[in-house]
């Protein structure tokens, strides 16, 4: 399943009442800081019923998830598009900077009962992108196991290098003191030999 291309339900009301359902997710997460929320929580805030939350989404993890990646692939994937491709810290530090703007929901998730879906569906969300990053620096030198290998090791440590930052640093974050870290970090990995 591709996480980055979502199927577009046709039914407005539908999409409407799961945009609803995923802001109230993402309002009470970021207000509370915990995932210590209910559906029931939820569907009043959205406005809807219990059951349709159901029917919509099945448990209350999958509710979590779904907000989460759909808050980045609203507002972080498309930064990352628009950007140049080889202006490495600028995509670094989009990324990074979305995770601090909308830290306390991101750590909720990523210390909560949905993390380790969260951690894999991010996963997929960037795997692609990495793979891309590495097929530009190596061209045709590595096999294509190889990249895509390469692009699953950046993708799952740059996750957990973020999320233990997100995590557990100190306040205030600093996106761009993070940034050079993480490019630090990423160049060792990246540099060709």
């Amino acid at each position: 399943m591709d996480l980055h291309v979502v199927e577009p339900v046709r039914d407005r009301r539908v999409r409407r009442t799961r945009a609803a359902v995923l802001q109230a997710a993402f309002d009470l997460v970021t207000a509370r800081g915990t995932t210590a929320v209910t559906l029931s929580e939820i569907a009043e805030a959205a406005d809807v019923s219990r059951r349709v939350v159901y029917q919509h989404f099945g448990d209350l993890d999958t509710v979590l998830l779904e907000a989460g990646l759909d808050l980045v692939r609203r507002e972080l994937l498309p930064r990352i598009d628009v950007a140049p491709q080889s202006d490495e810290r600028a995509l670094a530090l989009a990324t990074v900077r979305h995770f601090a703007d909308h830290r306390v929901f991101y750590r909720a998730l990523l210390t909560g009962s949905c993390a380790f879906a969260l951690d894999r569906g991010l996963i997929s969300l960037f795997l692609p992108v990495n793979r891309q990053a590495v097929e530009h620096l190596y061209g045709d030198r590595l096999t294509a196991q190889t990249v895509d290998d390469l692009a699953a090791l950046i993708t799952g440590g740059v996750g957990a290098f973020i999320t233990t930052w997100v995590a557990g640093a100190a306040d205030p974050l600093d996106p761009e003191a993070f940034t050079d870290r993480l490019l630090a970090v990423t160049s060792v990995l990246m540099e060709p030999r």
